[in-house]
């Protein structure tokens, strides 16, 4: 069956408006979707401060925060599935998040400044035990590196879990609240905290994506045409650590969502990063933050968004 030439053009016009023209009106609409108020019957001074109020004080840090978030993991995500050479790959089967949620818990519970630095030191710890571990098969097979990210996720599990036995009931239930993913409590001081780390990191990947079309063929490939990989895959890797962690200490742990985001993103625009990484900026956020509605308008209680993707990434298996 051929497929016409228009048949092509349009479906890359519905690939570039779910990539690209999804985020603004979703955005736009999570704004004003919630039962808290509706605005469109403020007509009082008084109703119309207290919307303008929930707008700018608690829906857009927290739209402009998941959206970060969405973003950061989606592009983590690409980026170690490229490196890796392994679909199977994200921060969390990693290790990655189990690392960060254990760095950050221990400055949650011995009340301790900067929570993104041990985020990013139990990140940094977990990805370079996962990659030692797996170094010891050569080849770094599937099965390989997928084992040795859920050993060393298993063993920070284990320690967060020790973290939470010792800790006293009010940062128990903190800690246990934060570990399930949670974006309740955004605020703009939480952007401020955010922004730095994803900004910077999401920045050097996005000039490094061409690289990483070239790392993802393999050392060998690499070198053949005078690259040195390991400079490379260094940096890379610190800037989807980085960026992980930068998440974690902000909404805590959302399963799965860098594992599952990138493959729709390869299935809409394929498996160039060039156009791959720009379009898991925008479809990564976009989603998340239309998981997040969801997850404070369905019920009158609040869900946890890491039910949620956790959900999203069965139903896509």
């Amino acid at each position: 069956m051929f497929i016409k030439p228009n048949d092509t053009v349009l479906e890359r016009r519905i690939e570039n408006i779910i990539c690209y023209g999804l985020p603004l009106p979703i955005i736009i609409l999570s704004i004003f979707i919630g039962t808290s108020f509706n605005p469109f019957v403020a007509a009082d001074d008084e109703l119309m401060d207290m919307t303008k109020n929930i707008i700018l004080n608690v829906r857009l840090p927290r739209i402009i925060l998941t959206f970060m978030v969405g973003a950061a993991l989606s592009v983590s995500g690409a980026v170690l599935q490229s490196l890796f050479r392994n679909p199977l790959i994200d921060s969390y089967i990693l290790g990655i998040s189990s690392g960060a949620a254990f760095g950050a818990s221990l400055a949650i519970v011995y009340t301790l400044s900067f929570l993104n630095i041990y985020a990013f030191v139990g990140g940094s710890i977990a990805v370079l035990l996962t990659y030692f571990i797996a170094g010891k098969d050569r080849q770094n097979s599937t099965i390989t590196i997928v084992l040795s990210g859920m050993i060393v996720s298993g063993i920070f599990t284990a320690l967060l879990s020790f973290v939470q036995y010792v800790s006293n009931p009010y940062k128990l239930q903190a800690i246990i609240q934060w570990t399930m993913g949670n974006l309740h409590s955004a605020s703009w001081n939480e952007v401020e905290q955010a922004i730095g780390p994803i900004l910077i990191s999401g920045t050097g990947i996005y000039f490094f994506r061409w690289r990483l079309n070239l790392l993802a063929l393999g050392d060998d490939a690499a070198r053949a045409v005078g690259v040195n990989p390991i400079p490379d895959k260094i940096f890379l890797i610190i800037c989807a650590t980085l960026m992980t962690t930068a998440t974690v200490a902000v909404a805590g742990i959302i399963s799965f969502y860098g594992l599952f985001v990138p493959h729709i993103v390869r299935m809409l625009v394929g498996a160039d990063n060039k156009k791959a990484i720009p379009a898991n900026i925008f479809l990564g956020g976009s989603f998340l933050i239309l998981i997040d509605t969801l997850s404070r308008t369905l019920f009158t209680f609040e869900v946890p968004i890491g039910i949620f993707t956790t959900l999203d990434r069965k139903s896509v298996v």
